[in-house]
């Protein structure tokens, strides 16, 4: 993580019940650029707006026992991150809604994000991030399970703007509702080493939706749709609400793919002029291996 000189003078915060600070948004109010905040076990009915740059926000401990529940700032988010640089890991995020249908776990605002070990649980979205053509965000070794929901528009489990690159790896997606696991009008979207599964209660709609195209390279995943799925047509989409930024790859290799239903489904579907590239994916079911331009081997 690159850094100024000012992480050189970065501190620790502690809370907890017995630590110098009692609530997440206190220790977020008095932190500075570059500094750690430890959260120790417990429940935290709490909301922040993360404004430092280059901060650390983590758990200690099971992620599972440090859980920030139900409030959330500014009508958006439990953690609401504004500026550059900045990393949570290792705790649960679970239960945010907003009178809008869009409460986030995270609302990402500001610049570069990375998600590393967090529980998101039972949120309208997982992660929404705001547009920001130069930000990065990073999802890695995550949980993603009862998120999303479709009111007046559709929630979803991970929801990038138009951003520069979204990057997920080795995260666990679970009984998504209503919504995708995965949105995203980045440029550059890359899914690896991950597992999306409806199961036999899951209700969502695309496992990975690009509505406006971009790159896409999804790679070593597991997908599964189940029998209440709230879309037949596909598992992956690309350009349903129209192509309107470039298109350079699609890259779609060596991932395994189970259709649960009875219904006929696609793996790719593909409203953009660049060919898709399925290669060496594994295909068990009642299934379209590409709708429109691409190829399969």
């Amino acid at each position: 993580m690159l850094c100024p000189v000012v992480c050189s003078q970065a501190g620790t915060l502690n809370v907890g019940a017995d630590k110098s600070y009692k609530t997440i948004s206190g220790a977020v109010a008095n932190a500075g650029d570059g500094d750690t905040i430890k959260v120790f076990p417990g429940r935290y009915f709490d909301c922040a707006v993360v404004a430092a740059n280059h901060l650390t926000l983590e758990g200690v401990g099971d992620p599972s026992a440090v859980a920030i529940t139900d409030k959330i700032c500014q009508g958006k988010a439990l953690l609401v991150t504004t500026g550059q640089d900045i990393t949570i890991r290792n705790l649960t995020l679970a239960r945010a809604r907003a009178p809008d249908g869009n409460g986030a776990g995270i609302r990402a605002e500001g610049g570069n994000l990375n998600v590393d070990g967090v529980q998101f649980v039972n949120n309208q979205d997982g992660i929404l991030v705001a547009d920001n053509p130069t930000a990065i965000v990073r999802v890695s070794h995550s949980l993603f399970e009862k998120d999303g929901v479709c009111l007046d528009y559709c929630a979803h489990a991970i929801y990038a703007g138009h951003i520069a690159e979204l990057d997920v790896d080795g995260t666990l997606f679970r009984d998504t509702r209503d919504g995708h696991d995965i949105k995203s009008r980045a440029a550059r979207t890359v899914v690896t080493n991950s597992d999306m599964g409806d199961g036999s209660t899951g209700t969502s709609s695309y496992l990975i939706e690009l509505p406006n195209g971009g790159a896409l390279v999804a790679r070593h995943n597991r997908f599964e749709k189940g029998p209440k799925t709230g879309n037949q047509t596909a598992a992956i989409s690309i350009g349903a609400e129209g192509v309107s930024q470039d298109t350079p790859e699609l890259t779609i290799e060596d991932n395994q793919f189970t259709n649960d239903g009875t219904y006929r489904t696609a793996f790719v579907n593909n409203l953009s002029a660049t060919p898709a590239t399925l290669r060496a994916n594994r295909l068990t079911g009642n299934i379209t291996p590409v709708k429109g331009d691409g190829t399969s081997q």
